[in-house]
């Protein structure tokens, strides 16, 4: 299935600014007259320029209009706000000393592409001890959700009790593309309309007593914006108290163009996990870039070292875990600019079944992915079901372990989104092949994975052993930066992080012994992952032709290059496939 995307490019020509180190990569030599919309981030407690009784926003708000532009909204959870503005605007704003960064609303899209799901992170387990969400509310940020049987809990009343459009020019919070229902079942269906003595399967999500808090960001194409998301968040937080709102769903995301220190979604990420809330992204579905094998690919905001982080696993169509393999779109870690170690766990994400929209885009222009009745209907028709569909991706993935952590939460409510994430990942299962390969039978084209920490993180999602540990993180749990010295790839954790304490939070436990990379054997000790003679060796990710070279990732015909990693022919590009393995 073609793979859904935004095209994003800018000329860039134009006015120069004397310092553009405030100016996102996009904008900077921004075409002087040409108008932007950006996310413009002050310093705490701006006032500067504010006369009378005039607040914060008012003082924004000034600043902008003076120069010529207009405010579109305020996102106090980053401090700042939308607008828009021409080049020489945005010049002059970044010269104020007030301001901290600008970038523009920079579009998003959903992370899917185009099974046995529950039984592949033991899911069973939960659900017979009593563990299916009951009571946890989850903030899908997503395309809507059209709700159906399998949304509905007693008396028929359905379980998304909050909706809300942040979709500019929409107040209808309904799923128009059909990527935020699916999402919506695989973390609180109940299987309604396929459970029975008339089904030979039965089609649940991960936790099916949980609520969602439906919040629109992604229009009928799929497409949205930054602040678009950063607003739902915003809600989300608000409205935490009254929904017991614990975890917050991002099945979306968008190139990486700055540390996530200025990432504006990345500061929104974060405000949400300080105020208590889990926040679980999709890792991107750009495993298939051949520059650098899949590697340096994660999308924001999977790049923020809080969030937890998820690739996707193929179930292969069978209910054992231990033939499942890495889907070969998964994208995969050290994350640019900051090299964070990611993705931080995996989860099924290929070929999963769950929701179908039927008025929505993706289900009129996928009919080969609308469920037949005779997948699950004793002596059903080989028609098409208005009720299930079929998706792959990261997204898909990142739905489970939301199921997953709500759950978790029902059990021990008490658990601090470090606490959540540290015990997905010491408790992930961690025996997988040190290679796996596909061949796309369209292109012809075979994809290697090998199962390093880049591409599996700390394993694959399990749920039984996270509900039956009682072990405590005390510390946060940030996913650790990584680097390249000597021949070796090393994980250099914050001084504050629970991996530096003595076990069970050693990287060893967390991360296993057990890893090979091209047959070298991790090395703990000192916390050095592979030898010089494996994948990151001289000529590899970090070799002076690699990931980090001078004609890589970063050089002048790489990162922004039009044949490149964010080029209009490469991986955001029209042409570009996730597939399905």
């Amino acid at each position: 299935m073609k793979k859904f995307l935004v095209l994003f490019l800018m000329v860039a020509i134009g006015v120069a600014a004397a310092d553009d180190s405030k100016i996102s990569p996009e904008l900077r030599n921004y075409p002087a007259n040409q108008k932007a919309q950006i996310i413009v981030q002050y310093a705490p407690g701006t006032q500067v320029n504010c006369s009378g009784l005039l607040g914060l926003v008012g003082c924004l708000v000034n600043d902008v209009v003076r120069l010529g532009g207009t405010v579109l909204g305020d996102l106090p959870i980053v401090n700042g706000l939308v607008a828009v503005l021409d080049g020489n605007g945005i010049v002059n704003l970044s010269n104020q000393s007030n301001v901290l960064y600008i970038s523009s609303d920079r579009p998003l899209s959903p992370t899917f592409s185009d099974a046995p799901t529950v039984t592949a992170v033991n899911a069973p387990y939960a659900w017979q001890s009593g563990y299916t969400g009951a009571g946890v509310g989850v903030a899908l940020i997503d395309s809507g959700v059209n709700v159906n049987n399998d949304l509905r809990g007693f008396l028929g009343f359905p379980r998304v009790v909050w909706n809300q459009s942040f979709v500019p020019g929409s107040s209808s919070a309904a799923d128009q593309f059909g990527h935020g229902t699916h999402v919506a079942g695989l973390i609180a269906g109940d299987g309604a309309n396929s459970t029975g003595a008339s089904y030979s399967t039965t089609f649940k999500g991960l936790a099916p007593q949980s609520y969602l808090l439906n919040f629109r960001v992604l229009d009928q194409n799929g497409a949205g914006t930054d602040s678009a998301v950063i607003a739902a968040i915003t809600r989300a937080i608000q409205l935490k108290p009254w929904f017991n709102i614990r975890v917050i769903n991002l099945s979306l995301g968008r190139p990486i163009y700055e540390s996530y220190t200025l990432d504006p979604l990345c500061q929104a990420v974060e405000k949400a996990w300080q105020n208590g809330i889990v926040v679980v992204v999709a890792a991107g579905n750009n495993g298939r870039y051949q520059d650098t094998n899949g590697y340096g690919t994660i999308t924001s905001p999977g790049n923020d070292p809080y969030v937890i982080t998820v690739g996707a696993m193929n179930t292969m169509g069978t209910p054992q875990r231990t033939d499942d393999i890495i889907t070969s779109y998964s994208s995969k870690g050290p994350t640019a600019v900051d090299a964070i170690a990611k993705p931080d766990v995996v989860a099924p994400g290929n070929l999963l079944v769950s929701i179908a929209d039927p008025n929505s885009t993706l289900y009129s222009e996928y009919p080969g992915n609308q469920v037949p009745y005779s997948s699950y209907v004793y002596g059903g028709s080989s028609a098409s079901s208005a009720n299930y569909f079929t998706l792959s991706g990261t997204s898909m993935a990142t739905g489970v372990v939301s199921g997953v952590v709500a759950d978790l939460l029902q059990k021990n409510p008490n658990l601090t989104p470090d606490q959540v994430k540290a015990r997905l990942m010491k408790t992930a299962y961690k025996s997988f092949p040190q290679f796996s390969s596909i061949t796309d039978s369209t292109t012809g084209v075979t994809y290697t994975d090998q199962y390093d920490v880049f591409t599996v993180g700390a394993g694959y999602v399990d749920l039984q052993a996270a509900l039956n540990s009682s072990d405590i993180a005390n510390a946060s749990a940030m996913s650790p930066a990584a680097s390249y010295s000597d021949g070796y790839v090393y994980l250099a954790d914050d001084p504050s992080a629970v991996w530096n304490t003595s076990a069970p939070w050693s990287n060893s436990a967390v991360w296993g012994s057990n890893e090979f990379v091209s047959g070298a054997p991790m090395v703990t000790g000192n916390n050095a992952l592979w030898g010089s003679n494996a994948l990151w060796g001289s000529n590899a990710l970090w070799g002076s032709n690699a990931l980090w070279g001078s004609n890589a990732l970063w050089g002048s015909n790489a990162l922004w290059g039009s044949n490149a990693l964010w080029g209009s022919n490469a991986l955001w590009g029209s042409n570009v496939s996730a597939g399905e393995q």
